[in-house]
């Protein structure tokens, strides 16, 4: 009789292109969550938690290269005997399912429906450096109202938000641009309904950021050569219509009038640019009003997110401060967040327009910077760690902990085996605890307790002499009824 083949173990690892979070990082996260839902809430918004799974038919097909329902989305087709089952989807934003919330939902909400949302969301995409399958956004949006004061609000808020976790004037842009100015620029160029050619143009604009003016204008006409020396092919079309793209790529102006002026030159004649551009003038209005002037919110030509898939007013927060990437070299952090008017989200559902503005805040990006202008450190302090001497008087030590943790102090009795003492020091600084306390048989029998600063033991151990030590204990016997006063002074001189 052949011997069972053995069942080969698991492997211990996370699937491509997804990653475990530990201690400190999902603190830190929960904290920002928590910072922005506090400004979002200021503002009047609404929480919405939508389910994390939809049908693949309500998410719609706003990923590239969707023409399958399993491209873009991780998806599954749910059981039915007849093979008829609906597919299924993990949510790859937030603001496709607030899409059909609204729609479900409409009669019992109110118009405008303002709602922020915050989670996970899934692509199903090529992972890369810093790009996950799986990562966390934080959304705010308008449903129900054309008015671009809620746009306004919007980019006001965003601002607001950025400084509230930490990010200070002056190291953060916010940049608005609208679809329909760029929609009259395509008008300017005499493309018509030509949508393959439009579609091109888009593409091409979107290459602004790496290319250059003159790039663009190489790529909008006869072709360029790459950094590679390869040539690649142009749109085609003549200088006298790239012209009107150039004009508007650059028509940023030292101020918000004049590139409003240049942008009506670059739309010309046409009426959807000339609407895009009284809708950023709008918004320029009453930002300044609210006190956000062009150092915090400017009116920027060269942001062209999304054009497939917003109707109206766009705009990008971006953080202006330098850093230094894997090579040494200095570059900008970039953006962190984005967002525009999105108006024909809802007619999928409804058959019937509903005008739509929002915007999406990258969490891990924003945790990132903060990282590297130092404001939160990836290590954070641990609990302070109540070690066990006697594992017969384990009720004196959860006594202790019980005192700190009434305080409002993190705390933890060792509960590992107690048998060797220089293991749960070990365990503490493993745990990076700020603090340890030790009661062994004599400081029981003499009402006292032994409290070692482990942040300053390991300072002192670093670099000092033993004069140094000598006059900078790191260890304190106290009276045991002193213990939570003690632990808290040693807490309060380590922040």
């Amino acid at each position: 009789m052949a011997k069972p083949k053995k069942q080969p173990r698991p492997k211990a690892e996370t699937p491509k292109g997804f990653r475990d979070y530990f201690g400190e990082e999902v603190t830190q996260r929960t904290e920002m969550l928590r910072t922005i839902a506090g400004v979002y809430h200021r503002y009047g918004f609404d929480a919405l938690e939508s389910s994390a799974v939809e049908t693949v038919e309500a998410l719609g097909k706003f990923l590239p290269d969707v023409d399958r329902p399993n491209e873009g989305v991780f998806a599954w087709q749910e059981f039915d005997e007849g093979g008829n089952g609906d597919w299924m989807a993990l949510r790859y934003d937030l603001t496709a399912p607030l899409a059909r919330v609204y729609a479900q939902h409409r009669n019992d909400l109110p118009t405008p429906y303002r709602r922020y949302a915050m989670g996970p969301v899934w692509r199903n995409e090529k992972p890369g450096p810093g790009r996950f399958r799986q990562f966390y956004q934080c959304d705010a949006d308008t449903v129900g109202t054309a008015s671009m004061a809620a746009d306004a609000e919007i980019c006001a808020m965003l601002a607001d938000t950025l400084e509230e976790v930490g990010i200070p004037r002056g190291d953060y842009l916010i940049r608005v641009n609208n679809r329909k100015v760029l929609n009259g620029v395509l008008e300017a160029m005499g493309l018509g309904d030509d949508q393959a050619a439009r579609d091109n143009v888009l593409r091409t604009i979107d290459k602004f950021d790496k290319v250059g003016e003159q790039g663009v204008r190489e790529l909008l006409t006869k072709g360029r050569l790459d950094a590679s020396g390869a040539f690649i092919d142009g749109v085609g079309l003549s200088d006298d219509q790239a012209d009107p793209v150039i004009a508007f790529l650059t028509s940023k102006a030292v101020d918000t009038a004049g590139t409003l002026a240049n942008l009506r030159i670059a739309v010309g004649d046409s009426k959807i640019g000339a609407d895009g551009i009284t809708e950023l003038e709008q918004i320029a209005e009453l930002l300044s009003a609210g006190g956000y002037g062009p150092d915090r919110i400017v009116i920027d030509p060269s942001v062209v997110r999304g054009l497939g898939y917003y109707t109206g007013p766009v705009y990008e927060a971006e953080l202006t401060f330098e850093i230094f990437d894997e090579k040494g070299r200095k570059r900008q952090f970039g953006s962190v967040a984005g967002g525009g008017r999105y108006d024909d989200l809802v007619k999928r559902f409804t058959g019937q327009e509903v005008p739509a503005t929002g915007v999406s805040i990258g969490v891990d990006r924003l945790l990132a910077a903060l990282r590297e202008k130092g404001r939160i450190s990836a290590q954070a302090k641990g609990p302070v760690v109540v070690t066990v001497m006697d594992r017969d008087r384990m009720a004196d030590y959860q006594a202790m902990v019980a005192e700190l943790r009434n305080a409002g102090i993190r705390a933890e009795v060792y509960l590992g085996n107690p048998k060797n003492f220089g293991n749960q020091l070990k365990y503490a600084d493993k745990r990076n605890s700020p603090v340890a306390v030790i009661e062994g048989g004599d400081e029981k029998a003499k009402g006292i307790v032994q409290i070692k600063d482990l942040i300053l033991g390991a300072k002192i151990a670093e670099s000092a002499t033993l004069e140094e030590w000598k006059e900078r204990p790191s260890q304190f016997e106290v009276s045991r009824s002193d213990l939570v006063a003690k632990v808290r002074e040693i807490l309060d001189s380590q922040d």
